[in-house]
Parts: structure tokens; C-alpha cells; sequence
């Protein structure tokens, strides 16, 4: 069920979510968090239908800000509850005018009480995310580096703004190869890694920071390449005194494993789509602080 209201308020929204709870239609008990995504620049709709696949592990009250372009001062807004919220309540804000550069105010009253609260920039990333009105509000603050025109520029931003509490979903599509290469770096006698080799999608931040994480923990040589044809990482191979280890996955879904000594394995590993990656960085609110190291260690090593 989706609720529209035009030229509103937050005391109105707030009012029409009481009048839904009484009716029986919205339940925020049980809710872990609330979730604030700032769709400026993104598919807001999408950006709900992910957060909602996220919800489902997550339950939270989501707040999302769809600025209008218009000149008009104004808010609309739409409260979406049911099988149009997943496990969750969806709010939709659209200021326009010079409510759009309040967005902290409009969002505060709608806040869970006694509630974590997360913040998302699905694109056009901040560059000093916890400087802005819902950064200093959140205590986890989410970017999305993948669609910016010059990731490594963003990436320098982010590590020279850095704070406890940022993290970006270019780093989290990267965690089951990076277990995976840690699984396999463990199994060889010689455990010295003197270069890695990368290929995978041009204009890929997942893969600047995949490459930064081995030169920081290895301190090894990095070559990376790229390919336009490509989407995400292709393969990884590590070379070590012992033979080589490598990771290939040339469908997109499975991967080979490769390890001297061994025959080869196929493993599981499909794309992981938006909302797994959510979902994963839903599951703490305590620092990334390996990411915070990586990030940092990428800017200083450009």
C-alpha cells in the first residue's frame, strides 16, 4: 500500500504513520535501525526495492530523500507499508526548493527513537560524508564509488575525509574474494606473495581497493588491467616461490581455483548484487577499520 502526500509536513507524515499503526498496518516493533538513503542523483526506486531486499535480514524503518527538481517550496510524500515495503516502512520525502538543502531537518522527526541509524548515498558521493546533515546524524555511513566518472579521485575524498563509521559498497563486493585468497594463501608452504596480478571492468574502484588491501597486507608488486567488455573482477592470480594462485571467473557465476599441488576447484561465486551488499554492511555498526586502513593506504600510494 502506498500512501501519497502532497505539500505535507513531518508533523503530518508522523500523524498519518500513528493513524497506520493503530489500524494495525505499520508495526515498528521489532525494528533494528533506521536506514537513510539519500537518492539525490540515483533511481530512488531502485534504490527502495534494494534497501526492501536488505530489509528482509534487517528490519528498519527507511527514510528515503528524492529531491524534486522544481522551484517550488515545498514537500510531498509517500508512506509505503505492506508487500510495497518488504519487511520494512518506506517513507519517501521530495523536497523541492529550499527544503532540499534541509534534508537532516525533515529526517530528524521520522527517526526510530533509540535506533541506530544508517546512512546511504546510492550515488553522487559526498566528498566528506560525515561532514553532511545525515552523516553527522548516522553512526555507519555507506557510499557507492561504482558509478562515479573518476573512482579513484572519489576514493582520494573519501580517505582524506575518512571517519570511523564510513565504508563503501565497491570494498564489500570484494569480501569473498578476499576470503578466498586468504583461504588459499594459507595452504601453500611458502606463503611470500611477490606480485598480483588483477583483471577485471575499466573505471573499477572494487578493484583499486582489492589491489590497495594485497599491497598493504602482502607487500607485494601490483599489476592491474582491465578490459571495457568486462563486468566486476575477472581473475586474481598471486604469484609466490611456491607456484601460483589464482581465482578465475569468466561467466560472471563460478569461479576456478588454482593452487600448486592441487587439482583445480570450482567454486560457487556469483556478481553480488546491491542488496546482498547492503545487507552485509547491515549487519555491523561497529568501524571497518580495515577498510579505513585500505582506503587510506590507496590515497598515500597513488
Amino acid at each position: 500500500m502506498i500512501i501519497t502526500l502532497p505539500k505535507t509536513t513531518t508533523g503530518e507524515i508522523n500523524g498519518q504513520i500513528v493513524q497506520l499503526r493503530k489500524e494495525g498496518g505499520v508495526v515498528t516493533l521489532g525494528r533494528v535501525m533506521t536506514l537513510v538513503i539519500d537518492a539525490t542523483g540515483a533511481d530512488a526506486d531502485f534504490a527502495i526495492d534494494t534497501a526492501n531486499v536488505a530489509s528482509r535480514e534487517h528490519p528498519c524503518r527507511i527514510i528515503v530523500i528524492a529531491p524534486q527538481d522544481s522551484d517550488d517550496d515545498r514537500l510531498d510524500a509517500d508512506i509505503r507499508v505492506g508487500g510495497d515495503a518488504g519487511a520494512s516502512e518506506v517513507i519517501v520525502l521530495r523536497p523541492s526548493g529550499e527544503q532540499i538543502n534541509h534534508a537532516d531537518t525533515l529526517v530528524t522527526p521520522l527517526l526510530l527513537p533509540d535506533a541506530p541509524i544508517v546512512a546511504w548515498w546510492p550515488a553522487a558521493v559526498p566528498p566528506h560524508v560525515s561532514a553532511t546533515g545525515l552523516g553527522k546524524m548516522a553512526q555507519r555511513r555507506i557510499t557507492d564509488t561504482k558509478g562515479e566518472a573518476s573512482p579513484g579521485d572519489t576514493l582520494c575524498k573519501l580517505s582524506a575525509n575518512y571517519r570511523d563509521g564510513d565504508t563503501d559498497l565497491a570494498w564489500t563486493r570484494v569480501t569473498r574474494w578476499r576470503a578466498l585468497l586468504a583461504a588459499a594463501l594459507e595452504q601453500v608452504s611458502d606463503q611470500r606473495v611477490t606480485k598480483a596480478r588483477i583483471h577485471g571492468d575499466t573505471n573499477s574502484a572494487s578493484i583499486l581497493l582489492l589491489g590497495a588491501w594485497l599491497q598493504l597486507t602482502l607487500g607485494c608488486e601490483i599489476e592491474l588491467s582491465y578490459d571495457d567488455k568486462l563486468a566486476g573482477v575477472q581473475h586474481i592470480v598471486l604469484e609466490t616461490p611456491s607456484g601460483e594462485i589464482g581465482i578465475a571467473r569468466p561467466d560472471g557465476h563460478n569461479a576456478t581455483l588454482t593452487q600448486p599441488g592441487q587439482p583445480d576447484h570450482v567454486i560457487a561465486l556469483p556478481a553480488r548484487t546491491l542488496g546482498d551488499c547492503l545487507a552485509e554492511e547491515l549487519r555491523r555498526l561497529d568501524a571497518d577499520l580495515v577498510y579505513g586502513d585500505v582506503v587510506k593506504f590507496y590515497k598515500e600510494n597513488r
